[in-house]
């Protein structure tokens, strides 16, 4: 029971050298607010297992404590946050060693595996924090999410609608250090250089702007 999760993780950072994932902090919560008020109303449906509005989505991420939970999640060239996960840590001593799983994908980013790419990561995030119990909340149509939990090796308890899934946790070890420690220095390398890309082609459009608009003033000149 305990080997998949670690096996999965292997996999997981081998895969992130591909796919970068990004830690997010306070300064990204209006990201993370556009992320989810983009979800379709059937994703934010599964997402938070109600049909979540507009005002019910926002205030999720006004109250998101970046600072006691892991929020993490992957950027295209554009700088837009496509795929978000959540890994919320239980604030009471009795449940300390426990956090629970949340992710949400774009539409447009479906098909790539970036949901079983979060739960990797939270993985590890999770284990250097000394949690043993990954607990996933999820209705039971939700069948993407409990696919990447089974897969995982977790355990799924379904009532009616709802399904609760749970995967021990190894101990952190030397290589779920290294693989957290690689993995967000590449995250953080890769958004500044997108960053940097978008500056450079703003840049750029303006140069254009202000050429074509010297080009416009000599012909003028010239009539």
């Amino acid at each position: 029971m305990l080997l998949p999760a670690g096996r999965r993780a292997h996999r997981g950072f081998a895969m992130n050298s591909i796919v970068p994932i990004r830690a997010l902090g306070a300064q990204h919560r209006e990201r993370v607010a556009n992320h989810l008020l983009a979800l379709t109303e059937r994703d934010r449906y599964l997402r938070f297992g109600y049909s979540a509005s507009d005002e019910q989505v926002r205030r999720y991420a006004e109250l998101l404590d970046f600072e006691r939970d892991e929020v993490f999640g992957i950027f295209n060239r554009r700088l837009q946050l496509i795929a978000m996960a959540h890994v919320a840590y239980a604030q009471s001593e009795d449940t300390q060693s426990c956090a629970e799983f949340g992710v949400s994908v774009l539409a447009s980013a479906r098909g790539r595996g970036y949901g079983g790419l979060l739960f990797d990561r939270a993985v590890t995030l999770a284990r250097n924090r000394g949690v043993s119990m990954m607990f996933i909340h999820a209705l039971t149509e939700n069948t993407a999410m409990l696919k990447i939990a089974r897969n995982a090796g977790a355990r799924v308890h379904q009532d009616g609608s709802e399904s609760q899934a749970y995967l021990q946790l190894p101990p952190a070890g030397l290589d779920t250090r290294m693989s957290k420690i690689v993995a967000e220095h590449f995250g953080e390398v890769d958004y500044q250089l997108k960053k940097q890309a978008r500056q450079f082609w703003s840049l750029l459009a303006d140069m254009q702007e202000i050429r074509q608009g010297v080009q416009d003033g000599r012909h003028q000149a010239a009539e």
